[in-house]
């Protein structure tokens, strides 16, 4: 399952260090790496992953892609409260939702 999240087109993007920052107020270990096909950014003692899209430092898009063995709710609701702090919106079939 993934859940896609991104910025509203009238914000700034965020840095990709303002969102490990996000991140690690939520408790987290994030770990960034950069790869050829796209950024990632991996949860220490999880299998859930995020996917961002990275322009120099800069991102406005992002997936949450769901580990299949994580229990509901977790890591998920503390990713999506660090993207909301952010001003991050959800998207889904019906549109922009927020996050906070």
């Amino acid at each position: 399952m993934e859940t896609l999240i991104k910025l509203p087109e009238s914000a700034a993007p965020s840095t990709i260090t303002e969102v490990l920052a996000s991140l690690r107020k939520e408790h987290f270990e994030p770990r960034h790496e950069s790869k050829a096909w796209g950024d990632w950014i991996y949860l220490d003692t999880y299998t859930t992953v995020i996917s961002i899209e990275s322009n120099r430092g800069l991102s406005t898009h992002a997936t949450i892609e769901h580990g299949e063995d994580e229990e509901e709710g977790e890591p998920t609701t503390s990713i999506l409260r660090a993207f909301g702090r952010l001003g991050w919106m959800g998207i889904d079939d019906d549109g922009e939702y927020p996050l906070a």
